[in-house]
């Protein structure tokens, strides 16, 4: 059986298979072709086809080199793969469409498909993988994974790329996809060798988990289809524990700083959220009110008489006020962002599993290791306070700041009012629901105005990009799809991800959209008031986002009016399909 190739397009006819598209049986040699069949792509004469090489007699069932990473990736527990197929991928998807633990979701667009794959770490802590063609295929990656890279969210970019590597300008579709990504990743490389891929794989999945980050790995598509002899398919690695545990001495001075504090304050961030009942229970030990980090808001319910609410610029003055009177500040995972602006003349015990972020301010106690490992630690050893004032502390710093945000949310002008909108969100949202947050005044008023009771929220942290919001609820349903599922987000950032609510249609993912439209960009706007500049290049000329909806299959409707938004929610949760509430809004902040 031989192979005859288009010389126009490249198609190839392959004497084993016929040609399912023009009804040719397989088996039939290609000189048996009637002399009016046409290439089934381009529509070439037969005169423009070549002899190939004839196919070698199958001898063995020796599996490809894309089959090998397919396999691995499994092992390694990554099973949920975000792309765009093409022409550089096509062994890669192929081996993903032929492993029955994987699945593959067919994004609109690249970026959105990395947004989600971080996404899914973050809500997670499991891997899932970007895959895509070479040049614009990758390029569009770029902001999904550096969203990735600045939140240190595992993810790995598994890309095609073309045989010819690296030409340089003038190949089609084909970039230096190696120093392209280089300043993105932890781990990048391409699979020149089909001995290696094994290897290099194992590689890149434990420098995406340890040293939590995107591993790039490049694939040239002719590599992608050649075999691989059994002594290189091999599983190559596992990955090691990552639970670090500080030394004795240091522990000791942590208890003795700890005991000698009268008004101590614990500061929760992202790296203490999986441990709520450990960093509970050592705060009623040693007496001290919590607060969190605006990316650890949830970590408790915020009716928790010990939670005292968020420090930074979505938190209050009395949260701030709390954290400059204390004699020692301990901080649990917390990233020290400027948007948390934690002053760093205290005296700071400062819980990290991150060296490079010790060491903050110059009185820090820096202590390595894993916020869970310490907190256990720490239980096992230290006294009960002597004193009992953490609750009434809290209250004092919790009460104006409730009684103020009561007051925002009782105005019910039309065009609603954002923290009216928080305050029906926080009602209505159930426990344990997901919610992935954008970018710009949606984020900064759930920030300052949603109360948190049980649920999950992910956000694009450090990198603060619109546009995250929408993929990262898509990530949540995938992921958890046996529970509500919410994405909060304004008209600018939704806009910006819109063309992937056909693939929540697709893939059947039932989710609500809340878009708060002010039909403005009113973070930029604020920005500039505060600047001193005149607002200008910031109004949004928006599409009927409900109508939107449902010509993607989906559902949805306006609400213009306060009494309509309770029950529009209800009615969103009750449908079997994704929808999008579009609420009118006022780009006012007060």
């Amino acid at each position: 059986m031989a192979i005859w190739k288009c010389k126009i397009c490249g198609y190839l006819y392959q004497e084993k298979y016929g040609d399912p598209q023009t009804n040719v049986p397989p088996e039939t040699p290609f000189t048996k072709l009637p002399e009016t069949w046409l290439c089934p792509v381009c529509h070439a004469e037969k005169r423009a086809f070549e002899l190939m090489q004839p196919i070698e007699q199958e001898t063995s069932s020796l599996p490809t080199v894309s089959e090998v990473l397919i396999q691995n990736l499994v092992h390694f527990g990554i099973t949920d793969y975000f792309g765009v197929p093409g022409t550089s991928s096509l062994g890669i998807i192929d081996a993903i469409r032929k492993n029955n633990n994987t699945r593959f979701f067919l994004f609109r667009h690249e970026e959105n498909a990395a947004m989600a794959a971080s996404a899914y770490n973050k809500l997670t802590g499991k891997i899932a993988a970007c895959v895509t063609i070479a040049g614009p295929g990758a390029t569009n990656l770029a902001t999904g994974l550096y969203d990735a890279k600045e939140d240190r969210a595992s993810v790995l970019s598994l890309n095609g790329q073309v045989e010819m590597q690296y030409a340089g300008p003038g190949g089609f579709q084909e970039i230096d996809q190696d120093g392209f990504f280089r300043p993105i990743t932890v781990f990048n490389n391409t699979i020149y060798d089909k001995k290696m891929a094994a290897r290099i794989l194992t590689m890149a999945v434990q420098h995406a988990v340890v040293r939590k980050g995107v591993a790039q790995i490049s694939v040239p598509n002719d590599i992608q289809k050649e075999t691989v002899d059994p002594e290189y398919t091999d599983i190559r690695g596992t990955i090691p524990s990552l639970i670090i545990r500080p030394d004795k001495n240091t522990m000791d001075i942590v208890i003795k700083e700890i005991h000698s504090a009268k008004l101590p304050v614990i500061l929760a961030g992202w790296g203490a959220f999986q441990y709520q009942e450990l960093l509970v229970s050592f705060a009623a030990r040693i007496d001290a009110p919590i607060l969190s980090t605006f990316r650890a808001k949830g970590i408790l319910p915020e009716n928790h008489p010990l939670y005292a609410g968020i420090l930074g610029t979505v938190g209050s003055a009395q949260a701030r006020e709390m954290v400059e009177h204390t004699d020692l500040l301990i901080t649990l995972g917390v990233g020290f962002s400027k948007m948390t602006r934690v002053p760093e003349n205290l005296r700071i015990i400062q819980v990290d599993n991150d060296p490079i972020r010790l060491g903050k301010g110059k009185n820090s106690l820096p202590v390595f290791g894993d916020v869970g490992q310490v907190l256990s630690d720490l239980l096992s050893k230290i006294p009960q306070s002597s004193h009992s004032t953490a609750m009434e502390r809290t209250s004092i710093t919790k009460t104006p700041w409730e009684t103020a945000r009561r007051s925002e949310a009782s105005d019910t002008s039309v065009p609603l009012r954002p923290p009216y909108i928080m305050e029906v969100l926080s009602q209505e949202i159930p426990a344990g629901a997901i919610i992935s947050l954008d970018v710009g005044e949606n984020g900064w008023w759930f920030g300052r105005n949603f109360r948190m009771n049980g649920q999950k929220f992910i956000m694009s942290g450090y990198l603060a990009t619109m546009g995250f919001g929408f993929p990262g609820a898509i990530a949540g349903k995938i992921a958890c799809p046996d529970k509500p599922v919410f994405c909060i987000t304004g008209d600018g950032g939704f806009a910006m991800a819109m063309g992937d609510f056909v693939t929540a249609v697709k893939y059947h993912l039932p989710m609500v959209v809340i878009i708060l439209n002010n039909h403005e960009l009113g973070m930029i706007r604020v920005e500039q008031q505060i600047e001193q500049y005149p607002n200008y290049a910031t109004t949004l000329h928006n599409p009927d986002f409900a109508m939107y909806a449902k010509s993607c299959g989906g559902e949805g409707i306006l609400v213009k009016n306060p009494h309509e938004l309770a029950p529009a929610i209800k009615w969103a949760l009750s449908q079997d399909c994704p929808v999008i509430i579009d609420v009118m809004t006022d780009p006012n902040r007060f």
